[in-house]
């Protein structure tokens, strides 16, 4: 048996933009994948914490340092510049090596900077 568990997570990352005629995915400063432990390209879950929404993409790297935040394709209409998020990456695992995961965690500003740094 195995578990899906949290391992890195960017909670309140503020929507920079959206672009509905883009091939899908979610463009995030490659500097705060980086930092969360988050790779190009790896599916994840999102939450919209203004609106409620939820849907899944996959990351797509933004110039390092330039904090953004892009929601694009049709997640686009999910989302409003602005809106704070939540993406979250899991992972499965037996439970044995579940029970100790420590998901790395990064709490943002109002202008995608990292306020704090939990766990990982």
């Amino acid at each position: 048996m195995y578990v899906c568990v949290l391992r890195a997570k960017l909670h309140n990352l503020r929507v920079t933009g959206t672009r509905l005629d883009y091939v899908g995915s979610l463009s995030v400063d490659a500097a705060l994948l980086e930092a969360a432990g988050l790779f190009p390209y790896e599916q994840v879950q999102v939450y919209n914490v203004n609106t409620g929404a939820r849907f899944e993409t996959y990351l797509i790297p933004a110039p390092a340092g330039s904090r953004t935040a892009e929601v694009n394709g049709a997640a686009a209409r999910l989302a409003e510049v602005g809106d704070r998020l939540i993406v979250a990456a899991y992972t499965w695992a037996p439970p044995d090596t579940a029970r100790h995961v420590q998901p790395r965690i990064l709490i943002l500003d109002e202008t995608n900077e990292v306020l704090e740094r939990i766990g990982g």
